[in-house]
């Protein structure tokens, strides 16, 4: 009993510790840098590099730097930018709310039960089941496997907490050791020199393994649940915004190292395994790599034991899924046409679409899974880069964000169409030639002059409504976008608003202790003086300034006097009857007590 009250004393004080933290140690760095790969680096994104070195070769160094560009480059830019901007919503919101909608929904539908859902059923049951069936019993044999597997995946999903914890404790380490295997294995067989670059590899290997770091979705994973690492941070205890930002983008740092390590040592096996066993781009994948190297080294054991951790993998990553697209819908959209749908229905819609798309398989998944991304992914890059570029240029002039999205989405959503339509052997002879006007569409690169010139577009508009309205703004409140910002940022996370709110009012009020000085002075920053133009701007801020103070004190008066009793003289000056009130309020608080 008298040792109750210690670890409660013991309790306050970490917690007291906890808050006051401006920096994790480095065992916590390790935790949140973990956390962060294993957000990204799952089951499927082990079918892609292995891919990209079988068929590149010879030249698979540029295309696995393309790759590594977009598969770990792009995702942790994109989870500091979401970080930046305090959340998804935010982020894209500074497009506007409907864009923030529909992306969101796309992005959820994308990594959900339209491709990647699908495509643990299938690249499952490409490593574990395919190498030991014939192919005339391959479509009846996937059909039962993805039944009971989305049957069992279903079930789970509806508390996946407790097995998910377990298997993704398990399992990751599981996977590294796998990689690691059949990497020492790589080192020591012996194999024929790495061939020449074939499909879609024999020429632009940088671009072709760019566009397939696509595949992973991770930057549309990143965008939408970034957050979340930085949150973690801030449940470390770093809570101040500018320290929270520095971790996490330091936690960005150690896990993209660790990814290209991962990502060049399966490039590597995918290299020896296409020298071996040339792999056919049209109808094979990664799986089918990995599963001949496998064969070839370890015999059908060493198949089935690689098979088997695939098979728990993915269906660990599945049922994941299923409840993050349930939670997202169920959260969203509780009711449809005034009915409404619980987390269990949206569950099984999203498994039964799951089921009818994987059984299509896996090479069929990612060849539409291709056209899709290439209209979502321009985008997402686009909008990262603005958010980096959000304090210093793009958020100080707010329409660059609309036009240069816009600009950005019909140039890739017209090449998606054009994409989708080729790969079920139509043609749209008219919108294939605008798409093919823009420089870079050869390569899926089109997208960017359109981005540029929308930028463009979007500065000369944001500087024609500065110069409209110069003498009418103040130079102390928050432009739109900023107060807009902070609004979404209130309902996502009050706490966190109320800081940015707070530092971005230590700001304001620095630069007008600074630009004050300076107009005193007549010296800037650098040691010299002043010119007549910088001085005049900096009286005509000062003067608003001023003025929005004097309008402020006004608007303070009329309110006292407006809450004053009513037994206040009406021929009373505004400044006797605030002195009246208060000294009215004075009385009324003596009197209480």
């Amino acid at each position: 009993m008298s040792d109750s009250p210690r670890p409660d004393h013991t309790e306050q004080q970490e917690e007291a510790t906890t808050t006051r933290r401006t920096h994790l140690n480095p065992r916590q760095r390790a935790v949140v840098a973990v956390t962060f790969f294993s957000m990204f680096f799952g089951a499927g994104n082990l079918i892609f590099p292995p891919y990209v070195g079988a068929l590149a070769g010879s030249a698979s160094v540029g295309a696995l730097v393309g790759f590594i560009i977009s598969a770990v480059g792009l995702p942790i830019l994109g989870v500091v930018a979401v970080t930046f901007a305090g959340g998804f919503r935010n982020l894209a919101g500074r497009v506007s709310r409907g864009f923030a909608t529909v992306l969101g929904i796309a992005i959820i539908l994308t990594i959900g039960p339209l491709f990647a859902i699908p495509r643990t059923a299938s690249t499952s049951f490409e490593m574990m089941v395919s190498p030991f069936i014939p192919s005339s019993a391959h479509g009846v044999a996937q059909l039962v496997y993805s039944l009971v597997f989305f049957a069992l995946a279903f079930v789970v999903a509806q508390k996946p907490e407790k097995l998910s914890k377990v298997l993704g404790r398990v399992m990751g380490p599981i996977l590294l050791l796998m990689i690691l295997v059949l990497f020492v294995i790589c080192l020591f067989i012996h194999h024929p020199s790495f061939g020449t670059p074939s499909g879609e590899f024999s020429t632009n290997q940088f671009a072709e393994g760019f566009l397939n770091g696509y595949q992973t979705m991770d930057l549309l994973a990143g965008l939408y649940f970034g957050i979340v690492i930085s949150a973690n941070v801030r449940d470390l205890g770093v809570r101040k915004t500018k320290q929270n930002r520095q971790e996490t983008a330091t936690a960005g740092l150690f896990t993209g190292i660790m990814l290209v390590v991962v990502y060049a040592v399966l490039g590597f096996i995918g290299m020896v395994s296409g020298s071996i066993t040339p792999i056919d781009g049209d109808t094979d994948t990664g799986a089918t790599v990995l599963t001949n190297l496998s064969t070839h080294a370890l015999g059908s054991v060493g198949t089935v034991f690689i098979g088997i951790v695939f098979v728990i993998a993915c269906f660990n990553v599945c049922t994941g899924l299923i409840s993050t697209a349930s939670s997202f819908f169920h959260d969203n959209y509780p009711t449809v046409f005034k009915k409404p749908v619980s987390y269990r229905v949206w569950s099984a819609i999203f498994t039964v679409v799951a089921f009818v798309i994987a059984n299509a398989g896996l090479s069929t998944i990612i060849k539409i899974a291709t056209p899709i991304l290439e209209a979502l992914y321009p985008i997402a890059i686009v909008l990262v880069v603005l958010a980096l570029l959000h304090k210093r240029f793009a958020g100080k002039h707010r329409h660059i964000y609309f036009w240069t999205i816009l600009f950005t989405a019909v140039d890739s959503i017209a090449a998606g169409i054009v994409d989708m339509v080729h790969l079920f052997g139509g043609s749209i002879d008219w919108l294939e030639q605008l798409v093919y006007l823009s420089p870079g569409a050869s390569m899926s690169l089109g997208w960017i002059l359109p981005a540029f010139v929308g930028g463009v577009i979007g500065f000369d508009i944001s500087m024609f409504h500065t110069n409209w309205k110069r003498d009418e703004v103040d130079p102390d409140e928050l432009d739109g976008s900023e107060e807009a910002e902070l609004a979404r940022l209130e309902l996502d996370d009050p706490e966190l608003a109320a800081e940015r709110r707070a530092e971005i009012e230590q700001e304001k009020a620095a630069k007008a202790k600074l630009e004050a000085e300076e107009l005193q002075s007549g010296v800037g920053p650098d040691g010299k003086k002043l010119s007549h133009k910088k001085m005049k701007e900096l009286r005509k801020t000062e003067a608003r300034r001023e003025a929005r103070d004097a309008k402020r004190e006004r608007a303070a008066e009329r309110k006292a006097a407006q809450d004053a009793p009513s037994v206040i003289a009406s021929g009373t000056s505004v400044a006797e009857q605030v002195a009246l009130a208060q000294a009215a309020r004075k009385r009324a608080e003596d009197g209480e007590e």
